[in-house]
C-alpha cells in the first residue's frame, strides 16, 4: 500500500468498512502528531474497562483525560533520573542472566533467543515494576513468567479478539470475550496488593514503578484516587511493551551481531575498553554513552522496528494539505483513522539507502541527519512509546554484560535469510532466533574474575 502513488503525501483507503488515511511524508506525520496533536490524540481502541481492566485501564488504551491524567502520572517514571536509579536493578538481572548463560552445559548452548530473552526481560519487570525478585532462567516456570507469557501472547488469535475489540465490540461484550482472563488478572491484582501491603507494613520503599504509583496516592485530588487495580494496569504496561517488544528487538540485534562477526568485534572492543576505564564496574554514564552499540541497537530498530505502523484517530474535522500539486486539500472527518506506516518509511531507500542491509555506520553520519526525519521504531509526539528509555536501557545493559562474557554465533537452526512469520503484533522470524552461546576465549580480567 505504502508504493502505491508513491509522489503523494498520503493515500486513502478501507479497513474492512472502516476509512483511513495513510500518511506516508515525514513531514506530514509531524504536522499531525505533534503539531496538530489535539485533533489526532488518541489510539484505536483496544480492551474494555469493565471487562478487561487491565487492558482497558492502562496507558496504552485510555482516552482524553484519562490518557492526560495517567500520562502525567507515570512520566516521572520513565524520567533519566529514574533510569539511573534503575540501572543497578536491571543490571542485576543481565548479570545473572549472562553467568548462566556462560556456565551452560557445552550440549546445552544451541538456543531460541526469543524464548531466552522474554525471560530476562521478565526478570527485569519484575524487579523494576512490581519490586519482586525472580529468576526464569533457573526457575524457567515460575507463576510471575507463566502468566505474563499467558497475558502476553499476542498470537493471531488475540488479534482476531482485539480486530473484533474495534469492529464489533457489541458482540464482544455479549459472549464476554477477554483478552486477559480472570485467573490471570487475579493473579497480578493480588500480587501488587499484597506487595504494598507488606511495604506499608514494614516501611519498605524501592526505586520501581509500583513505589511511584503509591507514593502519587496520597497526592491525589479526591474522586482521583488511584484503587489497587489502577497501579496493577500501569504496571502491567511493563508487562506489554517489555515480554514482547523489548524481546524481540533483543532476538533481531542479536541475530544481526552473530551473522556479522565484524560488529560483534567492534562491540566486544568497545565492551572490553569501558571493563577496562571503569575497572569492571560499568556506570549508567559508561553503558549509555557507548556510540557504537548505540548505533547496533538503533540500526536493529530501523531494520527491525518494535511497531510495523501507529495509529492515530481524528477527534475533530480537520484540513489536511493537498496531497499532490494541484490536487485540493482534504478534509478528515471525525472518527477517521490515520495509520503511520513505520515499516515502510524505514525501509524506503530515499530516506535510508540499501534498507535491507545491517549498516550501523548510517548512525554517524551527521550529513544524513535529515533522512531520521523517517525515523521513529517507538512512535513520535505526546503519544510515543512512554517506555522507550526503559526498554533500551535494558537493552544496552543486557548486551553489555552477554557480549562481555560470551560469543555469539550462527548455528544450524541459524535463519540464513530473513523471513518474517505471520500474525501478531510484532515481528518474528520464522523458525524462530537460534543461535549458539559459547564462552569468550578473550574476555576481559574483571569479568573472568567474577565466573
Amino acid at each position: 500500500m505504502y508504493n502505491v502513488h508513491s509522489d503523494a503525501k498520503y493515500i486513502g483507503a478501507f479497513d474492512f468498512t472502516r476509512l483511513i488515511v495513510v500518511i506516508r511524508d515525514p513531514e506530514l506525520i509531524k504536522f499531525v502528531t505533534i503539531k496538530h496533536f489535539d485533533a489526532f490524540p488518541d489510539h484505536l481502541f483496544f480492551g474494555n474497562e469493565t471487562q478487561d481492566p487491565l487492558f482497558g485501564t492502562n496507558l496504552l488504551a485510555l482516552r482524553g483525560d484519562k490518557w492526560r491524567d495517567i500520562r502525567t502520572l507515570l512520566s516521572p517514571a520513565f524520567t533519566a533520573s529514574k533510569m539511573r536509579t534503575m540501572f543497578q536493578l536491571i543490571s542485576e538481572c543481565a548479570v545473572n542472566f549472562s553467568e548462566y548463560l556462560l556456565n551452560v552445559p557445552s550440549d546445552k548452548r544451541v538456543m531460541e533467543m526469543k524464548d531466552i530473552f522474554t525471560r530476562y526481560s521478565n526478570d527485569v519487570i519484575a524487579s523494576c515494576a512490581f519490586g519482586i525478585d525472580v529468576d526464569s532462567m533457573r526457575n524457567p516456570e515460575n507463576d510471575f513468567y507463566m502468566f505474563g507469557k499467558k497475558a502476553t501472547n499476542f498470537g493471531m488469535f488475540a488479534l482476531i479478539k482485539i480486530l473484533m475489540y474495534q469492529h464489533i465490540p457489541s458482540l464482544i461484550r455479549l459472549l464476554n470475550i477477554k483478552l486477559i482472563d480472570d485467573r490471570t488478572n487475579a493473579f497480578f491484582v493480588n500480587l501488587v496488593a499484597d506487595t504494598i501491603r507488606i511495604r506499608e507494613e514494614k516501611g519498605i520503599t524501592r526505586p520501581d514503578v509500583i513505589q511511584l504509583l503509591m507514593d502519587s496516592r496520597s497526592k491525589r485530588e479526591p474522586g482521583r484516587e488511584l484503587t489497587i487495580l489502577n497501579i496493577t494496569s500501569q504496571a502491567f504496561i511493563f508487562f506489554i511493551a517489555g515480554f514482547e517488544s523489548s524481546s524481540t528487538l533483543m532476538s533481531f540485534v542479536v541475530h544481526e551481531i552473530a551473522i556479522n562477526p565484524d560488529i560483534q568485534e567492534k562491540l566486544q572492543n568497545e565492551i572490553d575498553k569501558i571493563l577496562e576505564d571503569t575497572n569492571g564496574k560499568p556506570s549508567y554514564e559508561a553503558i549509555n554513552g557507548m556510540k557504537y552499540l548505540n548505533a547496533v541497537i538503533n540500526e536493529a530498530l530501523r531494520k527491525y522496528p518494535v511497531q510495523l505502523m501507529t495509529d492515530r484517530i481524528c477527534v475533530k474535522d480537520f484540513e489536511l494539505p493537498s496531497t499532490l500539486p494541484n490536487v485540493k486539500p482534504y478534509l478528515v472527518k471525525e472518527g477517521t483513522i490515520l495509520f503511520i506506516p513505520i515499516y515502510a518509511l524505514q525501509h524506503d531507500p530515499k530516506y535510508f539507502p540499501e534498507p535491507d542491509k545491517f549498516k550501523p555506520e548510517r548512525f554517524f553520519d551527521k550529513g544524513d541527519q535529515h533522512n531520521f526525519n523517517a525515523y521513529y521504531p517507538f512512535g513520535l509526539g505526546p503519544r510515543m512509546c512512554i517506555g522507550n528509555r526503559f526498554a533500551l536501557l535494558e537493552t544496552r545493559i543486557m548486551l553489555f554484560h552477554l557480549l562481555a562474557r560470551c560469543q555469539l554465533k550462527p548455528c544450524e537452526k541459524t535463519s540464513t535469510s530473513v523471513k518474517f512469520q505471520k500474525g501478531g503484533f510484532s515481528m518474528r522470524m520464522e523458525g524462530g532466533f537460534w543461535l549458539s552461546i559459547v564462552p569468550r576465549e578473550n574476555a576481559h580480567p574483571t569479568v573472568v574474575k567474577t565466573n
